[in-house]
């Protein structure tokens, strides 16, 4: 419009064919859109800016730089998304340190009752005080498998926001290191793992480590519900462009009602295992996320009490 008004202005005693004005309004229009596109790229840079660093935070926890010497609105949003990111990054380490720190702490009170109750034991007591001091050992042993657990929960719980790209898992190796990771467990309640993996490899992207975790943490899981001297069943194989591993016992199981409830972080469903196994209520719940957090599935079945209980790990194979 502003190139038309100078045209009748100032060039009153000029011939311009109608071609030609038609064509230098359409360059005008270009030349001002180009403008407006470019001032509105420099505005949004900051939305840009900003939309990123969440992103990258949220996907991977990266925590990246923000400008923030602006002093206008948009400095203002990039600065304080720069110091709530920081901020909330601290807190979460601080967090864990702490939980480290008190795990540690715990070790030491339960390696010293169990110190103590061997003492007792080597020097022969009555059957009433090696009967104390057994029970006393026992207790700490379970404390010491109860901390470690929560070390490893708390490791799944930092997992969970790494972000893996994806790649070609090798099953029997893991599957071996899973059987590796349980066999004490199994012996101690005199249970027998029996594998059948039908497939060599899969594309999906969860990491090995963290897939192994998920494994043995229900497998750990079924040998708590199941009886001395029973048979847990785990199999890997491909059925509809998906890869399954399934984890059957013939333990307590559940309430069909509650196969959602005891994926809830803290459930109320969780209970000491057949041999009075301490429960933290969370590792069924950072199993579930883990897996969902790599596009995947865990699934939970049971008939009913005392018959048994299966979960499932669905991932989509690629390619």
């Amino acid at each position: 419009m502003i190139g038309l008004l100078f045209i009748i202005l100032f060039g009153k005693q000029a011939t311009f064919s109608s071609i030609s004005v038609a064509l230098f309004t359409l360059f005008l229009t270009l030349l001002a859109t180009g403008i407006t596109l470019y001032v509105l790229k420099k505005l949004i840079k900051p939305i840009e800016l900003a939309s990123k660093a969440l992103d990258n935070y949220r996907n991977s926890r990266t925590v990246i730089k923000l400008p923030i010497g602006y002093k206008d609105e948009a400095g203002l949003l990039l600065t304080n998304i720069h110091k709530t990111i920081v901020e909330n990054e601290k807190y979460i380490s601080d967090k864990q340190d702490l939980v480290y720190l008190l795990s540690h702490d715990l070790r030491t009170f339960a390696g010293n009752s169990q110190t103590l109750s061997q003492f007792i034991l080597e020097e022969k007591p009555s059957e009433t005080v090696k009967e104390y001091a057994s029970l006393i050992y026992q207790s700490t042993t379970q404390q010491f498998e109860f901390i470690e657990t929560f070390i490893n929960l708390i490791k799944d719980e930092e997992e969970i926001s790494k972000e893996q790209q994806l790649k070609n898992i090798q099953l029997a190796p893991i599957f071996d290191v899973v059987g590796k990771q349980v066999s004490q467990k199994l012996n101690l309640k005199n249970i027998q793992l029996k594998t059948d993996i039908q497939i060599t490899e899969a594309k999906i992207r969860i990491d090995e480590e963290l897939l192994i975790r998920v494994v043995v943490n229900l497998i750990d899981n079924a040998i708590k519900f199941s009886f001395p001297q029973s048979e847990i069943q785990v199999r890997a194989y491909s059925a509809n462009k998906k890869l399954l591993v399934v984890v059957s016992d013939a333990g307590v199981g559940f309430n069909p009602e509650y196969k959602e409830e005891i994926f809830k972080k803290f459930t109320n469903r969780s209970k000491p295992g057949t041999a009075n196994e301490p429960s933290t209520g969370i590792g069924l719940y950072l199993c579930k996320r883990i897996v969902e957090k790599y596009n995947g599935n865990l699934l939970a079945s049971s008939e009913g009490a005392n018959k048994g209980a299966t979960f499932s790990i669905v991932f989509e194979l690629a390619g």
